[in-house]
């Protein structure tokens, strides 16, 4: 059983807030061995989707940026699912509430990601198509993803 959260981080407690950066340093930083700077500046800006388990343990996350903040379109981002959680869909499940939260907040506008080279045909099952080359983002190669405006 899932709790999904939408909210902004001033709306977490400081205890959730930690949960959601250790989570994401854990998978994003020593998991993926990327040395970078995980705390980007983007979060006080961005709608954050949390999923709790029924034990409060965070399976799950990731953002959405309003049009500008990084890119033209509005970008969803800092897609993870916890060790834990994984091969359950629940990637599958986080994406489909950002794509439904980003085209609720920016109707009519083309959603972008940064993928993982990868992931491309997980990526491309939701609606994206892959709109650049391969890139290397922090030692990972990266394509950016656009899925078209409804």
């Amino acid at each position: 059983m899932i709790r999904w959260q939408w909210c902004r981080l001033d709306a977490l407690t400081v205890s959730q807030l930690y949960t959601l950066f250790s989570l994401r340093e854990a998978v994003f930083v020593v998991e993926q061995r990327c040395a970078y700077q995980e705390l980007d500046g983007r979060d006080l800006a961005a709608h954050h989707l949390l999923a709790w388990t029924a034990d409060e343990q965070l399976a799950g996350c990731l953002r959405v940026l309003a049009p500008g903040v990084c890119h033209a379109e509005p970008a969803m981002g800092r897609l993870l699912v916890a060790p834990a959680s994984r091969r359950q869909g629940l990637g599958r499940e986080l994406m489909i509430r950002g794509l439904v939260h980003a085209t609720g907040l920016y109707p009519g506008q083309a959603v972008r990601i940064s993928a993982q080279a990868h992931l491309q045909d997980f990526y491309r099952s939701l609606g994206f198509e892959t709109v650049t080359g391969v890139y290397d983002e922090d030692g990972i190669a990266h394509v950016g993803m656009l899925r078209p405006a409804a």
